[in-house]
Parts: C-alpha cells; sequence; structure tokens
C-alpha cells in the first residue's frame, strides 16, 4: 500500500507524549522522517526510538518552545540532518500549574478569573501556548517556500468555545492559535503550503496530570473518563484521534483545505455545550455569543 508521507521530514513540537508521540509514530508508519522536538529528554528519546522502528529515521532534539533560540537551533539541526523540513505540527503546550509561578501560603488554593490575572504567569503561558508557534512557523517557511511546499498543523483547544472553567491565559493563547492559523493560511497559501487547526476536546494525555493534580492519583482516571459521558459520543479521546486527524491534515488528501479549524471533541459543537439539553440548547433558548 502507497505510504501517504514517503520520504518527507517532519518537526513535532511536543511530541515527546500525547497527542505528539501518537503524530510521530504514525507519520512513521507512512514513511516520514521525524523529529522530536520537546523539552522531556528520556520520553523524547523513547518516542524518537518507536518511531525509528516503525518506518523512517526519528531522532529527538532538546526543545524548548518558550526559547526562541532554542527553537531556530532545533530547526538549524533538523535542516543540517535531513536537508529540509516539509511539515510542522505544533503540540507543545500545556497548563503550568499556578503554584509553581505564584507565591501563595501553604494551603492556599490560586484564585481563577480575569480579576486575579499575574502578569508573570499570563506572560509565561503565552510563551508557551501562542509565541513559541509563531516562532517556530517563522523558523520553517523559509524552507517551505523554496520547495513550493510545506504543511504547518498547530493545536488549539475546544476550551476557546467551551472553556471548562476560567482561564484567560490558556484558553486566550489558544484562541490565538486559530487567528495565526487563518493569517498564515492567507499569507502561505500562494507559495504552496497548507496550514491547519486542531480543536481538541478532552483527550487521555499527560496535560490533565496538572490539571487533576488536586484529586487523588487512583480517581483521575475514572475524573477522565466521566468527561466523555458528557459528549455526544460518549467517551474521552485518545491521542490517536487527534493523530489521525493531522496525518489527514498532512497529506496529499487534504491538499486543497487551509486555514480550518477542525473539531476533534467527540461531537461538542463550537457553542456552549449543555449536556443535560442537547445540541439545541442554544437555538430552543435564542442565546447568542
Amino acid at each position: 500500500m502507497k505510504q501517504l508521507l514517503p520520504d518527507k521530514v517532519a518537526i513535532i513540537n511536543g511530541g515527546a507524549t500525547g497527542m505528539g508521540r501518537a503524530t510521530a509514530l504514525l507519520f512513521a508508519e507512512e514513511g516520514c522522517n521525524c523529529v522530536i522536538a520537546d523539552v522531556k529528554g528520556e520520553e523524547g528519546k523513547k518516542t524518537a526510538a518507536d518511531a525509528t522502528k516503525k518506518g523512517k529515521e526519528a531522532i529527538y532534539i532538546n526543545c524548548d518552545i518558550t526559547d526562541s533560540k532554542a527553537i531556530k537551533e532545533c530547526v538549524d539541526q533538523t535542516v543540517k540532518k535531513f536537508g529540509t523540513v516539509h511539515i510542522l505540527v505544533g503540540c507543545a503546550g500545556g497548563s503550568i500549574p499556578r503554584t509553581k509561578v505564584i507565591q501563595m501560603a501553604p494551603g492556599e488554593r490560586p484564585k481563577m478569573g480575569v480579576e486575579n490575572t499575574d502578569e508573570k504567569y499570563f506572560d509565561l503561558m503565552t510563551n508557551l501556548n501562542y509565541k513559541g508557534h509563531v516562532i517556530f512557523c517563522k523558523e520553517v517557511v523559509s524552507y517551505m517556500k523554496k520547495q513550493k511546499y510545506g504543511k504547518i498543523v498547530l493545536i488549539s483547544s475546544m476550551g476557546v468555545y467551551n472553556p471548562p472553567g476560567p482561564s484567560v491565559e490558556y484558553h486566550g493563547a489558544k484562541a490565538a492559535i486559530i487567528g495565526l492559523v487563518i493569517n498564515l493560511a492567507y499569507e502561505l497559501g500562494p507559495s504552496g503550503i497548507n496550514v491547519n487547526g486542531i480543536l481538541p476536546g478532552p483527550i487521555k494525555t499527560p496535560f490533565w496530570e496538572p490539571v487533576l493534580a488536586n484529586i487523588p492519583a487512583n480517581e483521575r482516571n475514572a475524573v477522565m473518563d466521566s468527561m466523555g459521558q458528557n459528549q455526544p459520543m460518549g467517551r474521552v479521546g485518545q491521542p490517536e484521534d487527534i493523530g489521525y486527524t493531522v496525518l489527514f491534515l498532512c497529506s496529499e488528501m487534504s491538499s486543497y483545505i487551509t486555514g480550518q479549524m477542525i473539531n476533534v471533541s467527540g461531537g461538542i459543537p463550537l457553542g456552549r455545550y449543555n449536556p443535560e439539553r442537547g445540541f439545541m440548547a442554544r437555538a430552543q433558548s435564542g442565546e447568542r455569543r
């Protein structure tokens, strides 16, 4: 059977675990050389080794997406090793516990909401979930333009439309990814570069570890599974659910698709979803955004 990504070169930032790892393993099976760019060294090396066993060569490069110099070095190393970059997948990001940035009294719980925004925390979350992706795009685009070919897929979040709780830092940065996708698609389309994004719902990945940190460890899987019960498809998502969508957007099956955000969330719509009333809650109530 013909491979979908024969001899392509992909950088997958945040590729050590979760959605990035699933994507790397799928890409490897389809003939793609992969660069796993992440700060998680042990997991990153394992993903690279596992991907290499499945197909083409995969390597791990230590890269902190909040460090512009590290991003440039990652891209430079990729080009030195493989000659170019065909694909960029932006999976890096996450929710950093506020307690790691904001000083609090013992036992004090962080206060949420815009009135409690801490500027240092805001900047860190913005760099991690938005700015770093802009810089990565900046560094790879020149190679894609030269070859008149490129695929960029960036991960946003359904939390932009259905926030499970207030977080102007995280959800604001993920909303900015949508604007970035649309802008780059407009700018880079004439150069043969497709730019798309994905809006994941709750996916069972290490992302949730800091989010569920206050819940006993033996109860976290049950909490994750319960999230899926409130969705039309009745289950929480798996990393492969995102990986297969990324694969589609990076293959020639989607050659005429650009500037799109694909909702991969088990059926949650792009509006405030009330599981007790279903999809039509907003329409029936006449609610407007």
